[in-house]
């Protein structure tokens, strides 16, 4: 949040928000979530965002949009280096699209990564709508995994949806936040 507080940030993510330029909003939004990787102190990869901290310099990995490591000697295992290939702490999709089946797509590609955070932003342009997409993300997504499967998911998933917003309130009025319970196959929200 405190990234997404930045005036600048705040005023042309809300605009784009209201007036639904959805490229604008993932364009903004990715500097946001690269942002807020930086001051949880991880590493970022994302388009416009590159990372040279692994062998293979890169902006996206593995076909997805931000991708975060522990930086070197800071919460790295033992014996990690620069050199050394590591495992991304988070992953994160920011879907702009309004087709339910894309944003699907989104999170079945974040479950596909050993991560111990999966995030999935989409934008909706009221909450019905984005409540809608979120069952339909637990039911044909998730509920796509055997139990077995979904209760061995490590980390946390959250759905967080954007939308125009209720008040004046930015970016609390803007945003909401699911988690995926492992043990229902839902999500709940925070």
């Amino acid at each position: 949040m405190s990234a997404m507080r930045q005036r600048e940030v705040a005023e042309s993510l809300k605009e784009a928000a209201l007036a639904e330029r959805l490229r604008d909003w993932t364009t903004l939004l990715t500097g946001v979530v690269v942002g807020s990787c930086r001051i949880t102190g991880w590493a970022a990869a994302a388009k416009g965002h590159a990372l040279d901290e692994l062998p293979q310099a890169g902006q996206e990995f593995l076909g997805l949009d931000v991708m975060a490591f522990e930086r070197v000697g800071v919460g790295c295992e033992a014996g990690c280096e620069a050199s050394t290939w590591r495992f991304p702490v988070a992953v994160f999709e920011l879907e702009n699209s309004l087709s339910d089946d894309r944003v699907a797509y989104s999170l079945w590609k974040t479950l596909c990564v050993r991560t111990s955070l999966r995030v999935v932003f989409a934008y909706r342009p009221n909450w019905d709508v984005g409540i809608d997409l979120v069952q339909h993300l637990g039911r044909d997504v998730v509920g796509a995994l055997n139990i077995e499967a979904r209760i061995a998911l490590d980390g946390d998933t959250l759905v967080v949806l954007g939308s125009r917003g209720e008040g004046d309130t930015f970016p609390h009025g803007y945003f909401k936040t699911w988690r995926l319970n492992t043990n229902t196959g839902r999500f709940d929200k925070l």
